[in-house]
């Protein structure tokens, strides 16, 4: 559906955006990170179509972005992170506006506009002048806007900033479903939302790809070692005296005491050894019940913040 190749965009002697490819499949929802300046806005001004690359081939759905420009709008809804709304227009103004401007057919664009309010619940505000609507409303109907020319492409930069967390919630909850029916890039600095609602990742740091994967992937594939918490009931230094026992276990600490008898412990691991049924099997042997189990694997956060921090870049 999108296709990036060699992407470069230089303002004399500094690139913006240095030699990155990838592609985003038809139906994906993929999650674009970098810490501000490294790129994000830039390269999401050059699919859209805002600014030329100095550098590099875009295509949507198999049109060039400098050879059809206009075959690549058609296909693209873009909300940047200040949506260009007119404040002095009602809501139902602005949305026909925008859909003239999308060349929407006189035929569709009053159902068009009507689907559309139903989809991101504007009904209720209609009538009611922009500038007079709360933050939250306002996005929604940045968003509708980029909804309308019923586009294949969606591209949505920082979509819950300044929202509260109701409104990120239902914000969030759209673009999933939306994910449906579109293919779809979303920055966000929000790496919670990013995990919640995407398939796949790409972060960028200084101009250059540092990773693509899915955050599940990401996670196992960085770190020298597993991690897992793990509450068992029985005696503390009989437990730790098994659980150290165990092949490929590299350490074990008391963390919580959650009830009389029971306490959660950190265990580290050999990154490429399974130590959940030989802990299952040790336990059961000693008779101690293991209570919870779960994994402790790199956040987004982390795995962001260890791409985006070192200095020798993870490709």
């Amino acid at each position: 559906m999108i296709e990036i190749q060699n992407l470069t965009k230089s303002y004399g002697q500094i690139k913006a955006v240095d030699d990155i490819s990838f592609t985003v499949e038809k139906g994906e929802v993929l999650g674009f990170l970098g810490p501000n300046g490294a790129g994000k806005s830039t390269t999401m001004n050059i699919i859209t179509g805002f600014i030329p690359s100095t550098e590099g081939t875009v295509k949507v759905c198999g049109y060039d972005i400098m050879e059809s420009p206009e075959e690549v709008k058609k296909r693209i809804g873009y909300l940047p992170e200040l949506p260009p709304l007119y404040m002095d227009m009602t809501v139902i103004e602005y949305l026909n506006f925008v859909a003239e401007l999308k060349l929407v057919s006189k035929k569709q664009k009053n159902s068009q506009i009507s689907d559309v309010m139903e989809l991101v619940k504007l009904g209720d505000v209609r009538g009611r002048l922009i500038k007079n609507l709360s933050k939250g409303y306002k996005q929604r109907v940045g968003l509708a806007q980029s909804l309308l020319g019923a586009p294949e492409v969606l591209i949505l930069d920082e979509p819950t900033v300044g929202l509260d967390p109701m409104q990120i919630i239902e914000i969030r909850k759209l673009i999933k479903a939306l994910g449906k029916q579109h293919t779809i890039i979303l920055s966000s600095h929000i790496l919670p939302e990013v995990s919640a609602v995407c398939e796949r990742v790409v972060i960028i740091n200084k101009g250059k790809i540092a990773a693509i994967d899915t955050p599940e992937n990401l996670s196992k594939g960085m770190g020298t070692v597993s991690k897992i918490s793990v509450s068992i009931a029985g005696p503390k230094s009989s437990i730790v005296s098994s659980i150290e026992e165990i092949y490929g276990i590299k350490y074990v600490e008391p963390h919580i005491q959650k009830d009389n008898d029971v306490i959660e412990y950190i265990i580290e691991s050999d990154k490429e050894t399974d130590i959940r049924r030989p802990l299952f099997f040790a336990m059961a042997k000693a008779g101690y019940p293991i209570i919870e189990l779960k994994s402790l694997d790199l956040s987004l956060e982390e795995i962001f913040l260890q791409l985006t921090t070192q200095e020798k870049e993870v490709i």
